[in-house]
């Protein structure tokens, strides 16, 4: 594997090493496409588990830096066309970089990919919840990013979880450059429809797998901190952040605590109140 040229950089930032590291590594070495390399951004520096010896692995330790920033300094040191984004708790389909490297060759007009970060079937039952949630319609709408959507369909925003990228274009927008964590993939898509010419395709067919959070309050947490940097980035970038569908969760609360009240003091707004219950199961 390690004679073979770079077309794919595959970059992973992370603070430490981890059991979901390992399970991504591992499905990474079963990857049909092999003409890849690997770059691991830990916080500090690190000795490489014997195991995963037999993969083309650059260790780069970061210091205590955000993701963006890690992501930057992956693509500075990568060596391939394409850089693969995915998260350390992820891990991709052995056909990911095939259905890439097809999309790349035939649509020149395409700058970037993103696909599916679907929940494993593997995982703890509350877990399998947590990803339910977000396929729900009042969860802001998007379960292409959580399960394949068919067709494949022209997009302005995906998470890093799973989005591939050239590295010509990568380079034309200065990387991530971005100080925002989360949120510094909606930015960097942001860059690359406006100053370059460029797309961002969405691509069913490019799966990854992606672990949830067990824990509700971890869960909790992961949302309001999505939905404080999506109202903040609704101020600052508006072109594809101030959309009524990103505020449907909050005004879906909005309505089950008012409604709650307000139906105590009316039959005729407590049957509305019924409605709408059952309109969202």
């Amino acid at each position: 594997m390690k004679n073979k040229p770079v077309v794919f950089s595959i970059i992973i930032p992370f603070k430490s090493w981890s059991y979901n590291l390992e399970e991504c590594l591992k499905f990474i070495r079963k990857l049909t496409f092999k003409e890849f390399e690997l770059i691991l951004l830990p916080d500090n520096e690190m000795t490489l588990v014997d195991e995963f010896r037999d993969l083309p692995i650059i260790l780069y330790p970061t210091g205590q830096v955000n993701p963006a920033i890690k992501r930057d300094l992956g693509g500075e040191k990568a060596k391939g066309q394409f850089f693969a984004f995915i998260d350390d708790d992820a891990y991709p389909q052995s056909d990911w970089l095939d259905v890439a490297i097809k999309i790349f060759k035939t649509e020149q007009e395409i700058g970037a990919i993103g696909g599916p970060a679907v929940t494993p079937k593997t995982d703890p039952f509350w877990a399998r919840v947590s990803g339910a949630v977000f396929l729900s319609r009042t969860s802001g709408g998007f379960p292409e990013r959580y399960i394949p959507c068919p067709p494949i369909r022209v997009v302005d925003d995906w998470p890093t979880v799973n989005l591939i990228v050239r590295k010509s274009v990568f380079n034309q927008v200065a990387g991530f450059g971005s100080k925002f964590w989360p949120g510094e993939d909606t930015l960097f898509c942001l860059k690359i429809i406006s100053k370059t010419s460029k797309k961002i395709l969405y691509v069913p067919e490019l799966v990854v797998w992606h672990h949830r959070r067990s824990e509700l309050h971890k869960h909790l947490y992961q949302v309001g901190n999505y939905g404080l940097h999506r109202g903040h980035f609704a101020s600052q970038f508006p072109e594809t952040s101030r959309r009524l569908i990103y505020f449907i969760p909050t005004l879906w609360v909005m309505f089950v605590l008012t409604g709650l009240f307000l139906s105590t003091l009316s039959h005729s707004i407590y049957i509305l109140y019924l409605g709408g219950w059952v309109f969202y199961l």
